[in-house]
């Protein structure tokens, strides 16, 4: 009793975080489970169906397109956005003006504050036929100019190397301040053994970068399933086949259709899956190991 009394006004502080996470958080998680086992309406009787909604969905031939879709993309975001950050991190911390590596950082890392209805509008109309950046720039090359958002050929590479430009920044700052922590008497102590510049990058550097690399994969693994956003703003009719992934299956059903329970089993196989998937990539990886 003493000790609840002791603490009672952390416990205070606690009680508003722990409320709006009860009402925004674990309820409709709860509610969206019960939802899964109904035929909902929005009106009348939601009779319970067991797990008729799950199997309706797994028996959909457009629920395993479009996870075909996510992994193909959300492998290639995985890619870019694990090696490029790297990459330009390191590269960055061989810059030795400190104005142009602060500008840099800078330059990179804005596109990930922007929405991606913001950068997504920005792409499409850089890479318009007519009118794009890209195509314009090409054209002085003496190339055709080319349909990128509207082509099955270059649609995936497009979302893919979008995302990869919008997040690299905030990636990127994960090393640099990962870089910044390391014992500069390590450096001293290689340069003293005769190592140069790239041994002590590869030696020294890279492997003190581990423990952030671990959290880079589980933050990029813990989102591969969630892409939405880019894919809703840069998606049309005539690329949706190649580049509509399992959230857009769950948007259309549960938004355009109405099919709410099926749409909510779809969205509980989604957080099954990220579990799993989470799971045999922190074992993979040796999370816990540091």
């Amino acid at each position: 009793m003493r000790a609840a009394f002791k603490f009672k006004t952390l416990y205070l502080m606690m009680a508003p975080i722990l409320a709006y996470f009860a009402i925004f958080s674990f309820y409709p998680l709860v509610r969206g489970l019960v939802i899964s086992f109904q035929q909902y309406r929005l009106i009348g009787d939601r009779p319970f169906v067991g797990f008729a909604n799950y199997s309706d969905v797994l028996k959909d031939p457009v629920l395993w397109d479009t996870f075909g879709n996510t992994l193909v993309i959300g492998a290639g975001i995985f890619a870019l956005n694990f090696i490029l950050p790297i990459v330009l991190a390191l590269s960055l911390n061989e810059v030795a003006s400190a104005w142009f590596k602060k500008i840099t950082q800078m330059i990179v890392y804005l596109p990930h504050l922007f929405s991606w209805v913001v950068v997504g509008g920005m792409w499409i109309l850089m890479l318009s036929p007519d009118t794009g950046v890209v195509n314009q720039i090409m054209m002085l090359f003496g190339a055709d100019p080319v349909n990128f958002l509207s082509s099955d050929r270059f649609a995936r590479a497009v979302m893919i190397l979008t995302s990869g430009w919008k997040e690299m920044g905030f990636t990127c700052i994960l090393y640099l301040a990962a870089i910044v922590g390391i014992n500069p008497a390590l450096y001293e102590a290689a340069r003293i053994d005769g190592a140069s510049r790239w041994q002590q990058v590869r030696y020294v550097t890279v492997p003190l970068l581990v423990s952030t690399m671990k959290v880079v994969v589980m933050l990029n693994m813990l989102g591969i399933l969630r892409m939405f956003d880019q894919i809703f703003v840069m998606s049309n009719g005539a690329i949706a086949d190649k580049v509509d992934v399992i959230m857009m299956y769950t948007y259309q059903r549960g938004i355009l259709q109405f099919e709410v329970g099926p749409a909510t089993a779809a969205g509980f196989l989604i957080i099954l899956a990220t579990f799993a998937i989470t799971y045999v990539t922190r074992a993979v990886i040796r999370y816990d190991e540091g």
